[in-house]
């Protein structure tokens, strides 16, 4: 897979949602972003789990205090051997014991930073809660760590033991993830917009990204509008404004409204450009597989020149 600079923190505006818990709504977080100066005043709060996503040697130099390491093979199916999809979400069983292990229980409030610019694996893990039914108990950071330490909170190199393992009542999955056959379907249906979130020299055609070593097609998903990851955030990596969200989301004629549908190489960018399509409103539905499903279906694809 191609890596590419991340520069964003998404949101995500999350719809309400209960697990099988039925956590009250002491629960529930303030609003899908979070800032700093929020963080800082709950930091202590014994039902907080504070997530760092980034590179280990990046958390075990400097991380928020109290926070846990996590990857996005914690908390996702990853195929590392090229048989498989690169990135899938676990079915309910596995997912529950996935998220116990990181100390999420019936009554955590969790909160998702990046370390330095991971932003779209950051919001991986929230959309992934979000599946989990946990989204109204689930937020990210607004700027990630880059954020935390400009507001001159401090940070630690002190790792805390591992607490018992939590009580995680049973998942019901929300019906956010759908396949090749389903976007086949609804790319150009009315009320739907299929949206291409990696940057746009894939889109284009330009470039060919990978996975495993196998190049993907090269060009996008036939009816697919383009909205790149990259473009969602500041150049501080605090989230853009609705506004500004809104006049990118128009410019790729994305209606009000409309169902998004995202898809990107495996399914992580478009994590990040599902986030802003939720806090303007829209129903979001991720393409787990992304290009690298598609590509191996040997689907119809199409490129800037030979697009419509």
């Amino acid at each position: 897979m191609v890596r590419i600079p991340l520069l964003l923190a998404a949101c995500a505006c999350l719809l309400p949602t209960t697990s099988a818990s039925a956590a009250d709504r002491s629960t529930a977080m303030p609003g899908p972003l979070v800032t700093t100066t929020w963080l800082a005043g709950h930091l202590d709060d014994p039902d907080l789990v504070l997530l760092h996503v980034g590179e280990r040697e990046g958390f075990e130099a400097g991380h928020i205090p109290h926070a846990r390491y996590v990857t996005l093979d914690d908390i996702a199916l990853s195929d590392h051997s090229g048989k498989g999809l690169m990135l899938e979400m676990p079915p309910e069983a596995d997912l529950h014991d996935r998220l116990a292990a990181l100390g999420i229980g019936d009554r955590s409030r969790v909160v998702v930073y990046f370390g330095k610019d991971w932003a779209s694996p950051a919001t991986r893990v929230v959309f992934t809660l979000d599946v989990a039914g946990l989204g109204e108990r689930s937020a990210l950071l607004d700027g990630g760590m880059p954020a935390w330490q400009r507001d001159g909170h401090a940070v630690t190199r002190d790792i805390d033991k591992p607490s018992a393992r939590s009580t995680l009542s049973p998942l019901s999955l929300k019906p956010l993830i759908v396949d090749a056959a389903f976007v086949q379907a609804h790319a150009n249906e009315p009320g739907y917009a299929l949206v291409d979130g990696r940057a746009r020299a894939f889109y284009d055609g330009v470039d060919t990204g990978g996975a495993h070593g196998v190049a993907h097609e090269t060009g996008h998903i036939v009816g697919a509008r383009s909205i790149p990851f990259t473009s969602i955030g500041n150049d501080d990596l605090t989230l853009k404004s609705p506004a500004a969200l809104r006049s990118l989301f128009d410019a790729a004629g994305v209606r009000p409204g409309d169902t998004v549908i995202g898809y990107c190489h495996i399914g992580q960018q478009a994590t990040a450009m599902l986030f802003a399509a939720r806090l303007l409103g829209h129903p979001v539905l991720l393409y787990d597989g992304s290009f690298e499903d598609w590509s191996r279906r040997d689907l119809p694809v199409e490129t800037a020149a030979t697009g419509h």
